[in-house]
Order: C-alpha cells, then structure tokens, then sequence
C-alpha cells in the first residue's frame, strides 16, 4: 500500500478548494493531461471526473468516481484504469497548525493491477506521489499567496471558511 504525506505551507481550506475543482486535477495528478467533471457535482458521492493520459501519440481516457467524501477532510476515489483494472486513492486534509498535512493511500482494487503489484511497483508509486503532492502544494500555495495578495487592506482572515470580514 502506498501511502505518502506531504506538509503544505497554507490552509487546510485551501487545499479542499483544490481539491473540489474537478478541471483542476490534471494541473497536479502525475500522467493525467486533462480532467472535466461528467456525473453530479463533484465531489459529492458518486460523481466523476473524466481524464486522459497520454503516451506520445496514444492517449487513454477513462474516470475517477468519489466513493467517499467528508468535505474539507477526506476524499476517497476509485481510479478506472481500463485493462489495469481499478485503485482506491484517499486523500486525507489534516489542519497541522497554520498548515496543512496532506496524507495520500493508494492501492489497487480490482484487475490486473492488483495481480503485478509487488515492491518495484510500490516504489514507482511513491515516486508518483512525491511528484504529485509537491505539485499540489504549488498550485495550493500560489493560490493562497495570491488570494492573500488581493485582499482587502484591513480585511481580517479567519481560519474557519465563511467567518471573518473587515474590522469595525
């Protein structure tokens, strides 16, 4: 089972606001070179993202299905991976004082993927996810800085989404 963490230097809420954004996902997911939603409203439970991946002039589509989601702490996703069969991806937000640690399991479910994991493709995993969660922390990072950068002087920021304002 692979599983990686990753501390990013913003807010939890950040990160979920990310996270959310089913365009977004190809911007950070290793090997995926778009993503859409395609069923309900990611990502409540049962919704999907379709996304490609592509090698050189051969692409291959397919989705990502919420299985589980706890909004703002946790999002557990089936991964279709055709032929390779499925994998279960839980991403887990964690507040980690002014930040926020980012904790990703993956491991296969069903398929042939399954039947090949062993230790090098364990190893090519957590390669995977160093790559991935460093790129989320950009994304997220930047998002942060620059929401930061266009907000209000005098405007006061609370650690909880929707409470907060401006100063009397």
């Amino acid at each position: 089972m692979a599983v990686r963490h990753h501390l990013i230097r913003t807010s939890p809420q950040s990160v979920w606001a990310v996270l959310e954004d089913g365009t977004r996902y190809a911007d950070w997911v290793v090997g995926t070179s778009s993503s859409k939603p395609v069923r309900g409203h990611w990502p409540q439970l049962g919704s999907a993202i379709a996304y490609e991946v592509r090698f050189g002039p051969l692409s291959l589509s397919n989705e990502t299905v919420v299985r589980r989601c706890l909004p703002g702490e946790l999002l557990e996703l089936e991964a279709k991976a055709g032929p390779l069969g499925t994998a279960r991806i839980a991403i887990e937000v964690r507040p980690w004082g002014d930040h926020c640690l980012v904790i990703v399991d993956e491991h296969p479910l069903k398929g042939a993927g399954g039947a090949v994991h062993n230790v090098a493709v364990e190893a090519l995993i957590q390669i995977r996810h160093r790559t991935m969660l460093a790129r989320l922390a950009k994304i997220c990072e930047a998002d942060a800085a620059e929401a930061e950068r266009n907000r209000s002087l005098g405007q006061v920021v609370s650690p909880v989404s929707g409470e907060g304002g401006a100063r009397a």
